[in-house]
């Protein structure tokens, strides 16, 4: 995972972000992967660091990003 030691979340902001893990997560064909889980969370870790709070912004970037990713292998 990526360097995210310096970052702080609040409580709630941490709950935003979990459900925008679990919504993403369940959004994708089963097994998911550990690799694809952690390509979600660290893009969710990385707009909520930036700023972003609305979990549904939140889910869709993870999702755009993984796919972003998946396409270029």
């Amino acid at each position: 995972m990526k360097d995210f030691s310096n970052a702080s979340f609040s409580p709630d902001l941490i709950r935003t972000m979990d459900e925008a893990l679990q919504r993403a997560v369940a959004t994708l064909p089963e097994p998911v992967s550990s690799m694809r889980v952690q390509t979600i969370a660290e893009s969710i870790l990385r707009c909520a660091r930036d700023g972003e709070r609305d979990p549904r912004a939140l889910q869709t970037m993870a999702l755009v990003e993984m796919q972003i990713r998946s396409d270029e292998k």
